[in-house]
């Protein structure tokens, strides 16, 4: 059974920086693309940043020069490095594997999902 395990949400001061852990068991993480999604108040899901098995990557429009996606095999770990933090980034962060790419549109699908971890941008 595939598990998903995310770290390193919080409270932090617009401006300021986080980085998001995901550990990840039960899969072959090595074949599996991955991604983070958030989802704010009242708002849909959205997709945040994306990363292939072959290390390719693709982010929202809103976080371009602010966020990286990382994967690190030997871990089992995607990592999200947020800078330059804004109020709108205020959001429960997911993170999910397995998902398939159209283009270089990720898109979840029947993959598995994290149980998502908080993050609060203070103005």
């Amino acid at each position: 059974q595939v598990q998903l395990v995310e770290s390193g949400g919080g409270l932090v001061q617009a401006g300021g920086s986080l980085r998001l852990s995901c550990a990840t068991s039960g899969t072959t993480f090595s074949l599996k693309h991955m991604g983070w999604f958030r989802q704010a108040p009242g708002k849909q899901r959205e997709l945040v940043a994306a990363i292939s098995t072959g290390r390719s990557t693709n982010y929202a429009d809103s976080v371009k020069g602010r966020f990286t996606i990382s994967r690190d095999n030997a871990k089992k770990t995607v990592y999200l490095q947020m800078n330059s933090l804004k109020p709108e980034d205020t959001a429960v962060y997911y993170c999910h594997a397995g998902g398939q790419y159209t283009g270089s549109t990720y898109y979840p699908g029947v993959g598995s999902w994290g149980q998502g971890i908080q993050v609060t941008v203070s103005s």
